[in-house]
């Protein structure tokens, strides 16, 4: 008893860095967390995800999924209206775009405190909602050297996830990854451009039955 005591938790973790997915038939999809990225296809089945997340986090199935995300979407929409969040709905999956005026401060990595109200009501909808897993992705500018870049990425991916943990949603539905400036959602020649790419962006998925 005491080595399943040690090891669930080591289990847990790596499981959760290494890929958790279930399959959906109709969709032919499975969803995952790796490194704090989506997977596409599964790589652990049903029972070891049911036995690493346990009772803690429920899982949707079927047609329910939908309802049930197109509820989330409108929470999130209301209780981030004006906060300069974006909210997009892709397929089942939800994704929350924080821009660089409202996260960190340039070259930084804490989070400001005009950033506090806005991942408190963030959180209020995470834990009202609590059947889905979260990849928390950190993107920067190009300005300065790539590597400073990629660490600075996931240090802000890092900060936020720990801002969420302290409001009560738990560190098992939270994964992080740092894209430092591989992704640009816009070229880099302008002030106004980098500041598009320094962004923070959440991705919402459900945890499927």
């Amino acid at each position: 008893m005491l080595l399943k005591t040690t090891l669930l938790p080591l289990f847990a973790a790596s499981l959760i860095l290494t890929g958790c997915a279930s399959t959906n038939a109709e969709k032919g999809a499975a969803i995952g967390a790796i490194s704090g990225a989506i997977l596409g296809k599964a790589t652990s089945n049903h029972k070891n995800k049911r036995a690493v997340f346990g009772a803690a986090i429920g899982a949707i199935a079927g047609a329910a999924i939908g309802d049930y995300m197109d509820k989330q979407e409108q929470e999130f929409r209301d209780e981030l209206s004006g906060s300069g969040i974006e909210v997009v709905r892709e397929g089942d999956n939800l994704r929350l775009i924080m821009p660089a005026n409202i996260t960190f401060a340039t070259g930084q990595s804490y989070i400001t405190s005009g950033f506090h109200t806005t991942l408190n009501d963030v959180a209020k909808v995470l834990v009202k909602f609590d059947k889905t897993l979260l990849s928390i992705e950190g993107h920067t500018d190009s300005s300065g050297a790539a590597a400073f870049n990629q660490n600075l990425s996931e240090q802000r991916a890092m900060s936020v996830k720990s801002y969420l943990m302290n409001q009560n949603i738990l560190a098992s539905r939270l994964n992080t990854v740092g894209y430092g400036e591989s992704k640009p959602v816009a070229s880099n020649n302008t002030a106004q451009n980098k500041a598009l790419n320094r962004r923070v962006e959440i991705q919402i998925v459900p945890n499927k039955a």
